[in-house]
């Protein structure tokens, strides 16, 4: 099982992600497209990352709006793990 981290780690890790806010045990960010279609283009880009690191969010779809919460659920809260997807997420973003 991953190592939790600490809540000042959190906090030096969460800096420099632009957009991405703490919530609760989690990490959170909100994309916005011009449309459905480009929202859902943009989650199937996230699927082969995700299962090449064995790391998955939690996607919430509203229209134009994809929330994407990023947690270790195993672990019980945030890891390195979860940091390095958001990274990418927002690469891909």
């Amino acid at each position: 099982m991953a190592t939790l981290l600490t809540h000042d780690t959190i906090q030096s890790k969460l800096s420099p992600l632009k957009g991405w806010t703490l919530k609760g045990k989690a990490i959170q960010t909100v994309k916005t497209f011009d449309g459905f279609p480009s929202a859902i283009a943009f989650v199937n880009k996230l699927v082969d990352p995700a299962e090449a690191a064995g790391h998955h969010p939690d996607i919430a779809i509203s229209y134009n709006q994809v929330t994407i919460t990023v947690t270790s659920h195993d672990a019980g809260g945030l890891t390195e793990k979860d940091f390095a997807l958001a990274a990418e997420i927002n690469q891909i973003a």
